[in-house]
């Protein structure tokens, strides 16, 4: 695993994935190359693999994580696999109790339920999804002492209320990527996964709140804090950032109102976006380069926010290049940090 400055401890390396749907592609070809990736990170060690709940984004075809993670557990030996997250708001808990005590039934010990409370997509897609009325009825933290319960919590007359959760309960995090989902996390007791993806600027304060507001529990007597980071590794410097070109056209398309996806390194190239790229284009809060590069601003964010692991989120065009970026970070000789 990625090791900080301090070689007493080291941080479990992890994957968020989204299941990109680059140009040209689709979302069934999208979702294919996410199970391969899930199996190709198993062999090399990864720790999870998540997959988050998005809606209506052309782009993205991870939109129903429980049915990708049962069939990225079934198609893996030991990694841990989840949702990175639900988000709950949009579902009855009991739903989610259902469905993801299901899959612990099935896959024990190995699977996780990350929740957010964002919409998850355009807000006319969520509202069809589920109505306001019923995603506010509610307040989030609310929603998640009612999800908690269904999993341990029987009827007096000794009929479950969620009959596949009880007994099966996943591990559980929260999600978010400021200090107020922070502070539930802490309130609660659970482990709290900051999206450093999203918003870097906030990282370092919801981690801070969390901290704070910390309540030891039975599911987590002590903190514990993950880091959603987005990184795009390669042989050198040079190579990475030609193909972080892709993303960088494709964010810059997005500001301007004219989304697209995720197109190739050479579209990118002709288009002036991988080499001598205007600084607005510059990816704020993306670690970009060799392993050289990277991983020592890896570690420094490690440092920085006391965390016990990283979820690394990679966006590539290639398939082949996405997985060399998660190969090339569990390099043997960069499992450990020397100092």
């Amino acid at each position: 695993m990625l090791g900080t400055m301090n070689s007493s401890r080291e941080v479990r390396i992890s994957v968020l994935d989204t299941a990109p749907i680059p140009q040209g592609s689709n979302a069934r070809m999208a979702l294919r190359n996410s199970v391969e990736l899930a199996q190709f990170v198993d062999e090399l060690g990864y720790y999870r693999y998540w997959v988050p709940e998005h809606h209506g984004m052309s782009g993205v075809a991870s939109a129903a994580p429980a049915v990708v993670a049962e069939r990225v557990a079934s198609v893996t030996r030991r990694i841990r696999v989840g949702a990175g997250g639900v988000m709950l708001p949009n579902h009855a808990p009991l739903v989610i109790a259902e469905q993801f005590g299901t899959l612990e039934a099935f896959h024990p010990g190995r699977i996780d339920l990350g929740l957010g409370r964002a919409l998850g997509g355009p807000r006319e897609i969520a509202d069809r999804v589920r109505s306001e009325h019923d995603r506010t009825a509610e307040s989030f933290g609310d929603q998640i002492r009612e999800l908690l319960a269904l999993f341990d919590t029987e009827h007096a007359d000794g009929r479950a209320a969620a009959v596949p959760a009880v007994g099966n309960r996943p591990e559980i995090w929260l999600l978010g990527s400021s200090d107020h989902t922070a502070r539930i996390a802490g309130s609660l007791g659970l482990p709290f996964a900051a999206a450093h993806h999203l918003k870097p600027m906030n990282t370092v304060e919801a981690v801070r709140t969390y901290l704070q507001t910390f309540q030891p529990s039975s599911i987590c007597p002590t903190p514990r804090i993950s880091i959603s980071v987005a990184v795009i590794v390669a042989a050198s410097d040079e190579q990475a950032q030609w193909l972080a070109g892709s993303l960088r056209m494709k964010i810059a398309r997005r500001r301007q109102g004219q989304p697209i996806r995720l197109p190739s390194p050479k579209v990118a190239e002709a288009h002036g976006y991988s080499k001598n790229w205007n600084a607005q284009h510059e990816l704020t809060g993306v670690f970009v380069g060799g392993t050289a590069t990277v991983l020592p601003q890896l570690r420094a964010l490690v440092r920085e926010t006391g965390a016990d692991e990283l979820l690394i989120k990679t966006d590539l065009y290639d398939p082949s290049d996405r997985c060399r970026s998660y190969e090339l970070l569990m390099d043997e000789k960069l499992t450990t940090c020397g100092g």
